[in-house]
């Protein structure tokens, strides 16, 4: 079976809302555009105004209901529009201060008592993702399959917060390209390390509700908390769904 890229998506405010696009430009050394453009940092980040680490902001690891958001961005306004099943629509420019603090108010309620509050937004020319490096997430469709029989329930994609899902590579042959070059339609990238996961692939994205012990399973089953792959893009180009992967 040839692989094929089936689903591109992005999350243009870090761990707060996702969306799937038909296409997309990638460029070299660059995340995937506007995916984590923006972060929420919490009361007690340490920033210094470039990339940081994912434990100065508040994400689905400490506060499962973000898990649920929907995000639609429109590039030309830089405007965002955000969903929640708890929650009513929220559209605002994450770059205007004044509507910044509209969507702290709306995003406190999702937050659990105890956790350090979301304080401001803030972007670093670079995508925020976990990588300290500009990154472009790969996963796997037919690992998320074997996962998810494992478990004995369907599992979203959603959960894991992936750019890139890959349909027709054999489960977690991924893991086996570390290291290696692949292409993905016109554009070539580089396989550089593992995923490790967190609990907020343990929340249901569809109502933000804990409801999979997706890091036991995957201790069980493999030995250990991975799923998915990081790259680097070398050369840039134009992807859409249906683009063949070759490894």
């Amino acid at each position: 079976m040839t692989a094929r890229l089936r689903h591109i998506c992005r999350h243009p405010i870090k761990a707060h809302g996702r969306e799937e696009l038909a296409s997309v430009l990638l460029s070299p050394g660059a995340c995937l555009p506007w995916d984590r453009h923006w972060a929420v940092a919490h009361e007690g980040a340490r920033l210094d105004g470039g990339w940081a680490p994912c434990q100065n902001f508040t994400r689905g690891a400490k506060a499962p209901g973000l898990m649920a958001i929907t995000a639609a961005l429109d590039e030309t306004t830089a405007c965002v529009r955000l969903s929640h099943p708890d929650l009513p629509p929220l559209a605002f420019r994450p770059d205007d201060p004044a509507e910044t603090a509209q969507f702290l108010d709306w995003v406190t309620p999702l937050m659990p008592e105890g956790r350090a509050r979301p304080a401001r937004i803030v972007s670093a020319g670079r995508g925020m993702t976990d990588s300290a490096f500009p990154s472009v997430s790969i996963l796997s469709l037919s690992s998320l399959t074997d996962l998810s029989g494992r478990m004995g329930q369907p599992l979203s994609i959603h959960r894991w917060r992936g750019n890139l899902w890959v349909e027709g590579w054999a489960p977690w042959a991924e893991f086996d390209l570390i290291g290696r070059e692949i292409r993905v339609g016109p554009t070539l990238l580089r396989v550089e390390e593992r995923i490790t996961r967190c609990r907020a692939t343990m929340a249901d994205p569809g109502t933000g509700v804990i409801d999979a012990d997706t890091l036991g399973a995957l201790d069980t089953h493999y030995g250990h908390r991975d799923f998915g792959i990081y790259a680097t893009v070398l050369e840039g180009g134009p992807l859409i769904i249906g683009d063949e992967v070759r490894s």
